[in-house]
Order: C-alpha cells, then structure tokens, then sequence
C-alpha cells in the first residue's frame, strides 16, 4: 500500500511593490526628520552644560567727521584750505562777514584763519585772481561771494586759489 502524504502548499509569492516618486519621497523625508530630531537632541544634550554669557551692548560712540589736513606746505595755500574746511564746518553766508548762526563770507573764513592782516590780504587778491579767471567782470571777492546761491562754487574757487599758490610757492 502506498501512501501519499500531503503535498504542502507553498505559500504564495508576493512580488515586491514598486513604489512611486511621491511615495519614495515621502519615506525619504520621515527617516530624514527623525534623524534630525535625533541630532538636535544630542547636541541640546552634549551643550546643557555649557554657560553662556551674554555681553553687554553698548552704543558704538558716534563719529564725528574730521576735516581734511592740508596737502599744502605754502603758507597761502594752507590759508585758503583752512578758510575752506572753516566754510564746511562753520557754513556759509552772503552779506556779511559773519552771520548769527557763526556762518561766515569768503573774506570772513580767511580773516579768521589768517595769522596777520597782511597775509589775509594776500590770500583775498590771490583769491580775486583765481575768480577773475572764470569770471572776468567779478569786481571784488565780497560782490562775487554776494552773488552765488550755495557754497559749492565758493569752496571750489577756494580750492582753486590754494592750487594756484601752491604753484607759485605762495
């Protein structure tokens, strides 16, 4: 007598599934946040006992802006460039030497900065010159400041007569 034993069935095969983009993504992305997660506790872990120190803040000190030194060795040219850096920081008026707010003239900045009266009346005829190239008819220096509108072209021309003293050793 034969005796048949029982075939086993072998259970089926499942064939793996494929998985989209968006799905693969997906995964992707929660093993990424848990592994994030996982770091930042480690490092909040490994840093507790570090004692952090929070400094001071203070206001930076404000800076005052300096006038520029002087390129000239001449003493005339050094005198028109401090009548010029005198304009910048005091201001400039026209019709007087000097106005209430402390504004000063052409002749007013170089009278101030001139040592003697002999050398601010040097620096104003040297001034006169280097006016009178540009502007011909231009009378004195006072009816010349008198004229303009703002001290752009007053400084300029102080800038000008102190080149042309310094090119003539003055």
């Amino acid at each position: 007598m034969t005796t048949l034993t029982p075939v086993q069935a072998s259970p089926p095969t499942t064939a793996p599934v494929e998985l989209d983009l968006d799905a693969r993504m997906a995964l992707t992305l929660a093993e990424m946040d848990g592994r994030c997660t996982t770091a930042v506790m480690a490092v909040d872990i490994n840093s507790a006992h570090i004692a952090v120190e929070i400094p001071e803040i203070t206001a930076p000190v404000p800076l005052t802006p300096t006038l520029a030194p002087s390129p000239y060795s001449t003493p005339i040219a050094g005198l028109l460039h401090r009548a010029r850096n005198r304009i910048e920081a005091d201001g400039w008026c026209t019709g007087a030497l000097r106005d209430e707010q402390g504004a000063r003239c052409l002749i007013g900045a170089i009278r101030i900065e001139a040592s003697s009266r002999g050398q601010a009346d040097d620096a104003c005829v040297l001034l006169l010159d280097a006016i009178r190239r540009d502007f011909p008819t231009a009378e004195t220096v006072p009816s010349w400041n008198d004229n303009q509108r703002d001290p752009r072209l007053p400084a300029r021309y102080l800038d000008r007569a102190a080149q042309l003293a310094h090119a003539r050793n003055l």
